[in-house]
């Protein structure tokens, strides 16, 4: 999940970085080459800082997780000239935080960043870029886990917890399909677009399917 993590807030990165040089009237082209270099600066940056940290160390892994959101982003500039697929998230409360508030969130704000058994990673297909579908309409594909209590597989065996992944599939709703003349709403409707709203959703998790009305 963590690794997923790196890969959505490249992209997020990139796209706003990129957003942000066109808003200043730069080409779209340059844009998006300087937006995703900056991304993976940054990102990688932090990476470097956690080296130096002896409660962390750098990590090879995540630098490529911060590698392919980046390369998601610059690579369907590059091939189709817009975002077609796009990662994003969401987040529901479960009852696994209060059981370690100090590793998993005390609170909200913080669960929403720290209990990863809420959380689902997902990539959203823009449909109607592809094949005849309705505009505002997409279809997702998601991951997440559960079950997870402390931070290695061992930790959690130990106290009697089975962590275990989950497999999703389902619709979403393509904000972007919203057009304004006003900047701001414009603005918000694309930090909103980050996020999948809840909608139905298959699980695929323990050998079985199960049905999600609404999956958040």
């Amino acid at each position: 999940m963590d690794k997923l993590g790196h890969t959505f807030s490249a992209f997020q990165l990139s796209a706003i970085s990129s957003a942000t040089w066109q808003w200043s009237n730069v080409a779209k082209q340059k844009s998006d080459r300087i937006g995703a270099l900056t991304s993976f600066g940054v990102m990688s940056s932090i990476e470097i800082l956690d080296g130096f940290s002896a409660g962390y160390g750098a990590s090879l892994t995540d630098l490529i997780a911060n590698a392919a959101g980046t390369g998601l982003y610059w690579g369907q500039q590059a091939l189709w000239n817009e975002t077609r697929i796009y990662p994003k998230y969401s987040f529901h409360r479960t009852h696994y935080a209060p059981i370690r508030p100090s590793l998993l969130g005390d609170g909200l704000a913080e669960e929403i960043v720290k209990d990863y058994n809420g959380q689902t990673q997902w990539l959203s297909f823009d449909m109607d870029k592809f094949m005849r579908f309705p505009k505002w309409l997409n279809i997702s594909v998601g991951y997440g886990a559960e079950g997870m209590i402390f931070a290695t597989d061992a930790g959690n065996h130990n106290a009697g917890y089975q962590p275990y992944r989950k497999f999703f599939i389902g619709i979403d709703f393509d904000l972007t399909a919203l057009k304004s003349r006003n900047k701001t709403l414009n603005t918000l409707i694309f930090i909103a677009n980050m996020v999948r709203l809840p909608a139905p959703a298959l699980e695929f998790s323990n050998g079985r399917a199960t049905g999600h009305i609404f999956y958040f």
